[in-house]
């Protein structure tokens, strides 16, 4: 019997469990029947955060970010396409640091781009600072 893994749904929150086996085919929401993974990242807020990194049995990447940082400028267009390389084996967001500065003063961000790994609620991973594609992919690899 194949193992099941849970994922949230990027449109309407829903918790849905797929077989293992089956993650890479993405699957559709069972409550929205949207697709559960678009290949770009998802704009989160406080209120649906931590429902993402608690509930998503697949690693998170955050990016930690504000809209008048250059560097985060430069780097929004690769983790674009990190996003699409990446999922469905690990799910991207983007957390806007001055509309939700609650989480960027909880998880002491201190610079930006700060970029977050989480695995079932915990941060197992952080960089600071922009990277080029192959960097980031590299590093968010090991986290899978």
């Amino acid at each position: 019997m194949s193992s099941s893994i849970h994922i949230v749904c990027p449109h309407c929150g829903g918790i849905n469990r797929l077989p293992a086996d089956k993650l890479a085919s993405g699957g559709k929401c069972g409550k929205c029947k949207q697709a559960l993974f678009s290949g770009e990242p998802l704009n989160l807020n406080q209120e649906i955060f931590s429902r993402h990194i608690s509930r998503n049995d697949i690693p998170v990447l955050v990016d930690f970010w504000a809209p008048w940082c250059g560097p985060c400028k430069m780097m929004a267009p690769v983790f674009s396409q990190a996003a699409a390389q990446l999922e469905p084996k690990m799910r991207l967001a983007k957390i806007d640091t001055e509309q939700q500065q609650n989480l960027a003063a909880q998880y002491n961000i201190r610079s930006i781009p700060t970029l977050a790994i989480f695995k079932q609620g915990q941060e197992v991973a952080r960089m600071a600072g922009a990277m080029d594609l192959n960097n980031l992919l590299n590093w968010a690899r090991q986290h899978i």
